[in-house]
Formats: C-alpha cells, structure tokens, sequence
C-alpha cells in the first residue's frame, strides 16, 4: 500500500509540474522571458512580469495568514540575519536555532527546546515534514530559506504532533534569488564546502535549485579532550529544489524536493581497555584508537501543492493551500567486527529505513473583521523497516562464557501505521486591542500504539498600549512516539549470550499527553529597541524521551510515566541601520519518574531507583543564554563591510553520579564566534563576498557529555578554534 501511494504522489508530481510548465511557457518562445506587457502567447495566460511578482507576493502573505501564530511565542530569522550569522548559509540549522531563547545545545547536532528532548516539527512553505532516522546529518539547510520562526508556547490548535517547537522555513525562489551563485569555503579540520545555487523565471513560472558539498575531519563530536579526533571524517551532500508557477491572480501550483546523503566515521577514543573479559577466536584484547565504526544517513523528500483564494463575495474569502508530501529516510551502521564485540559483547550490523507519505489541508476564512475561521487536517501513511545482524558469543546461566566462536542472530521486522489530525479554531477579534483564539485539535495514531485524543486550545492576546502586547494560552498536547524510532527488540533471542539485557520488560511506547500554560508580554522600550518575557509550565503523562543504547548511533524512544517540565525565556534586541543587537536568556527545569516502556535498555538498579524518585531529565539544562551583535561599515556601498560576533552559554546538560541517576550537571561553558563579510567589486554586475569566520574563538575545551546519564552513550566534546574562510560570486 506505502509503495503505491509512494508512486502516486512522485508521478503526480513530475505531471504536474510537466502541466504547469506547459501551460505558462510562452507558445513558441520556450526560455524566453517576455518583456513587461508584452503578450506570452495567444492561447496562453497572459500576465504583465510585474503583475507576476506582486500576485506571488500575495500569495506568499495569503500563505503566512493561514498559519497563526496568535498567542505563541515567535522568534524570527530574517534574510538579513541569516546572512550575518557567523558561517553565513552555510550554517547549519542547529546552530541558527542556537540563537533563539530557550534552545540547548546537545551532541549529534541535536537541540532541546524548553526542556524537551527532541519533538521538533519542520514545516516548509507551511507544509509539516515527516520526521527522519538523520542523527548527525540534518537534511534541511540553511542555505535554501529565504527566512525562519521558531514557534514555541502554547500553540493554536493548527499545530500537531510534534510541539516543542516548530520550524517554519520559508524557501527562497526564483523571484527573490533570481541568477547563478557559486561559493567555496572551507578552512580548519580539513574543510570543504562548495555550493551553488540558481534561480530564475520564466514568464509565470520561478524555479530556485541549489546543492552543496561538505567534507571535514570533524563529522561528530569528539569523544576525547584532544584538539583533532580520531576516525572522525565526514563526507555529505544536499539538495534542493523549488518550482512554482501561477495559474491565475488566485491560484499558484508549487514543487519542492530535497536530498541528503551523509557518510561518518564513528571517532575513537583512545586509551580505553575492553572491561568485560572476553576472548574472541583466542584474542582479548583490542586498541581503541584502532576501531573502525561507520555510520550512513539518506533522506529525501518532496512536496506538490496548490494554493487557491476563493472569494465567497459578500461572505468573506477563503485561503487554502492543499499539499501531498512524502519523506523516505535510510540509517545503516557498520561496526568493527572485532573490538565492538570485546568492548560491547555484541557486534550489530543495523540498519533502519521509513517511508512516510500523506497529505495536508489548510484553510483560513477571514468571515468578518471579527472572526477568522481556520479549518485544516493532515494524514500520514508510514511503513518502517529494521534489520539488524548481531554477532555475539555464547554465555551459561551464571553468565561464563563457553565459546570463543561468535555466532550470528538475526532481528528483522517491519511495521505499518498511520497517523491523522483535523482541528478548527476562530480567532475572535472581541475588541480592536483584544484577540482570542480558541479551537479544537482530534488525532489519532494506529502504529505500535493505537490511541487518539481530542485537545483544546486557547490563546488570549490584549494590546493595552501602542508597543505592549500580552498573551496567555493554554493547550492540551497529544504526541506520538516517532515511528521510526521504535523497534520492539526480540530480547529472548538473545538469552545466554554476551547480549542478554539485565531486564526483558519491553512495554511499548505510548503517544505523550500533556497540558501547556504559557503567559508572557512583549514591549517596545523605544523605536527598534524590544524586550520579550515567556513563562510556560508542562504538566505530562508518558512523557516521550530517547537515548542512546549500544554501539550503533540511532537512538531509541521511551516513556517517563509522570513529568513536570518549567521554565522562563528573556529575550531583547536592536536593530537600527547599520548596527543590530540582541541577548537571551533561559531557566528550565525537567523531572520525570517511572520509566515504563523499552525497559530492557536499562540497568536494574536504575529503573528501580527511577520508579521511586522524580530524577532530573538527561537533556535538562538548567540556564542557557545566547547572544550576539554585527555592524555594517560603509553601508549602502559596493565595499561594505560586516562585523558580527555571536556566543552561546550553557549551564550544562546532567551527568549520572553513583547513587542517582541524573544526578549532576556537567560544568557550565561560553563560545564565541566571530565573522568578517567583505563585498568586492570584481567588475561584474553583482558584487563578490569574501569572509572569514573564527569558531570557538577562545577555543574553550568543553564537554557536551560525559557519557554517563540516563540514555547516554559516548562522551563528546565541543568544537575546538576553527578558522574558515570562503568567496561568493552572484552572477
């Protein structure tokens, strides 16, 4: 069933896109662009180029006033400030959301947000992404978004399934990055990172495509203090596809797709001595700075949607966007044959795969200058896949191992489910300084879990004053495990052998369910000059968390019975002309008790522990802070010059202690980066870029993890000084 719906939404999409082409390219004038006025054809739409640009601007604005974001809070990446981050685009996405309040950094590239582990929706053009089996790689770049927001608060009832935070991109297109770019860059720790990008228009139609290459000796975290890593080299490539094209002033066909595929070297961390005593075909001893681990990613996804105005005349008008996506995600890990099994007593040849596909629907009907009607669902067929071939050695009841021979188990399976959502909601203007919107979400999930939920929302917003602006919300959240990241082990397979688990308990794992309350204020102190404050306080059953288990880097998703998550955000900034300004700060706090699901990945004594105490979440951490400041010279010249630092603070994520899991905080840290961006007038028509970015310009050794807690795997240490440079040229 996946595979067909597979083909239709591919096949549908390569048509419709033929259809758009054909339909908007001038009758006998293919690849020419019609003057401003001039006819594109007898029986062919007609459009002024003008009217074009202003109809898709239109369009993109109907587009943004489907999503609200009433009562959230929002931190915005404008093009501007995606440009002047250190690393520019090419900057990967978890150190742009680095930036924003409330977000901590943790190893893999992964980010927590409000004291969350991870439960990060990707939505593109408006359109949510499935979830993904990437862990270091992150298939959405940087480098294709025209602008971000991060939502995060009490949601409207629009936003489902994953609620942390959400991560809206709004791509670039041919219309705002028309023409051809080349950039290289690259630096310390063997860096490379060519790119391209091109956009352009024909008559209705706009088209942006780019694509970048990365190679570096820095692919993962380092597990050791060292400057340079061991076995740490990375090999990745992105890409990225935009086509849209207007059928009439009220209608607007668009396709997206995208790829990733990464390579990685599993580091080495040296010095380390197999514990567990075991002889392995007469050997029994093995040099960790020796082992060879490799780990392989692959995503791809695509969307095809229509976007229509209706106009119902005298009853308002609708806006509605329609969309079929679909995401197909690979892991594969590769382990040394050898060492893994004397370091681990199992040696896992794994690999997982998902395929997800459904479709969206998004509508708002503005029915009055009071009241805004939205209405929408989404639908998601998934197929996940696990195979994994373990070598392990055989062991009797007491434990002692009675061959040097390893053995083989296999442990395949696959799964099909799907999950839904449909919700309502009315933003009610009650008075012209106060707003309220309220709604209701119902969603289902039939995959390992059967379980559904209905979910109220609210959210008031009141402007006493010219520059304040108060919100209060509340919303029932309800989150799926994600599919692809639970795979029910056949734990008697491996009885009395060097794999057994100390627990076989394997509850499945449950949907989270939770309330939110947020409160916060929003003031202008004077022109370009604003202040945010932003409480919130989750309250959750079956609260979803995920860790690391064994050699293979894939983590794994379990269940707290009860938590309590909590917290503050501060946020300031100023943006005047050439200067720009802004600081964040964060509190959270993240208990939970009870692990009730996937137990067999723990030790006894953990779980009993766990089961009697509230324990501090593996990913809280208790202040974060970021901060940053740029500043343009010579502005409004062909030979500006930007300046921009920025720094990121950590209080330190939780580290286990002998009697409680959890129990201590990693020391706190402070990284700084720094950025010059030079335009150069080579004699072309658009001005060149070079700049020069420093990472970690203290180069403070600081650990990320230490490889004790609750889920954790190896320790990993932070980026050291990197210097980078690079050259862009728009033609």
């Amino acid at each position: 069933m996946p595979d067909r719906i597979h083909n239709v939404v591919k096949y549908a999409s390569l048509a419709a896109s033929f259809a758009v082409v054909l339909t908007l390219t001038p009758a006998g004038a293919a690849g020419q662009t019609p003057a401003a006025g001039q006819s594109a054809g007898a029986d062919a739409t007609v459009f002024e180029l003008d009217a074009v640009v202003a109809t898709a601007a239109r369009l993109d604005e109907a587009r943004l006033s489907i999503q609200p974001s009433l009562g959230a809070s929002v931190y915005t990446f404008s093009p501007e400030a995606l440009r002047t981050i250190p690393q520019g685009e090419n900057a990967p996405l978890n150190q742009i959301l680095l930036q924003a309040p409330g977000v901590a950094q943790d190893s893999f590239g992964q980010v927590h947000i409000r004291g969350d582990h991870a439960n990060v929706q990707f939505r593109i053009n408006g359109v949510q992404l499935p979830e993904g089996l990437s862990v270091f790689g992150q298939a959405l770049q940087t480098r294709f978004a025209n602008s971000m927001s991060l939502l995060t608060g009490a949601l409207p009832a629009q936003y489902g399934f994953q609620t942390a935070g959400v991560l809206d991109i709004q791509t670039k297109t041919g219309i705002t990055n028309p023409g051809l770019a080349y950039s290289i860059y690259g630096g310390g720790f063997g860096w490379l990172q060519p790119s391209v990008e091109y956009g352009g228009r024909n008559g209705a139609v706009d088209w942006y495509v780019s694509g970048d290459y990365l190679q570096n000796n820095r692919g993962i975290e380092n597990p050791a203090s060292t400057f340079n890593a061991l076995h740490d080299a990375t090999r990745q490539l992105h890409g990225f596809a935009y086509l849209s094209g207007v059928l009439d002033p009220d209608t607007r066909v668009s396709m997206i797709g995208g790829a990733f595929d990464g390579r990685f070297q599993i580091p080495n961390n040296p010095g380390q001595v197999p514990q567990l005593g075991l002889n392995v075909n007469g050997l029994s001893t093995f040099n960790s700075s020796a082992l060879n681990e490799n780990q392989s990613e692959s995503t791809q996804f695509g969307i095809l949607s229509l976007q229509k105005r209706i106009d119902l005349n005298n009853w308002g008008d609708i806006n509605l966007q329609a969309s079929a996506f679909v995401r197909n995600s690979a892991l594969g890990f590769a382990p040394d044959s050898l060492g893994d099994l004397l370091f681990n007593g199992v040696t896992p040849y794994a690999r997982r795969s998902n395929l997800a596909e459904g479709a969206q629907i998004d509508a708002s009907w503005r029915i009055n200058d009071s009241h805004t009607l939205r209405f929408g669902l989404l639908g998601q067929l998934e197929r996940t896949a696990y195979n994994t071939t373990s070598f392990v050695l055989p062991v009797d009841d007491a434990g002692a191992q009675t061959s040097a021979v390893p053995f083989g188990i296999v442990d395949n399976g696959s799964k099909f489910g799907w999950l839904g959502g449909l919700y309502l909601q009315d933003e009610w203007r009650i008075a012209p300084t106060l707003t309220l919107n309220y709604g209701l979400r119902a969603d289902a999930v039939n995959q390992y879990t059967n379980e559904g939920q209905i979910s109220p929302r609210v959210n008031i917003v009141w402007k006493p004053l010219e520059g304040t602006v108060f919100h209060a919300g509340y919303s029932r959240y309800f989150v799926p495990p994600p599919f692809e990241l639970v795979s029910p082990t056949s734990v008697a397979l491996f009885v009395n052998t060097t794999a057994a688990p100390s627990v076989t308990q394997d509850s499945i794992v449950k949907a989270e369910r939770s309330n939110y309350f947020d409160v916060g204020f929003s003031q202008v102190v004077m022109p370009h000059l604003t202040v945010n404050l932003d409480g919130y306080y989750k309250q959750a059953v079956n609260l979803l968390d995920e860790g690391q288990f064994g050699a293979p880097i894939i983590l794994t998703a379990f269940n707290y019975a009860n938590a309590n998550v909590g917290g503050a955000t501060f946020s300031i900034a100023y943006d005047d002309g050439p200067l720009s300004v802004y600081a964040n700060a964060a509190y959270s706090r993240a208990l939970g008790t009870n692990i009730v699901s996937a137990q067999f990945n723990f030790a006894p004594d953990e779980l009993a522990y766990i089961a009697q105490h509230y324990i501090h979440l593996d990913h809280d951490q208790t202040w974060t802070g970021s901060g940053g400041a740029a500043y343009t010279f010579n502005m409004g010249t062909k030979y500006r010059t930007k300046v921009s630092i920025d720094a990121v603070a950590q209080s330190g994520l939780r580290a286990s202690t002998d009697n409680v899991p959890n129990g201590a905080s990693l020391p706190a840290y402070a990284t700084f980066n720094a950025s010059v961006v030079q335009k150069l007038d080579l004699g072309l028509e658009q001005a060149a870029e070079l700049r020069f970015d420093v990472l970690n310009l203290g180069d403070a050794i600081y650990e990320i993890r230490d490889g004790t807690g609750v889920g954790v795997g190896a320790s990993q240490y932070g980026l050291r000084r990197t210097f980078l440079a690079g050259l862009s040229q728009r033609f």
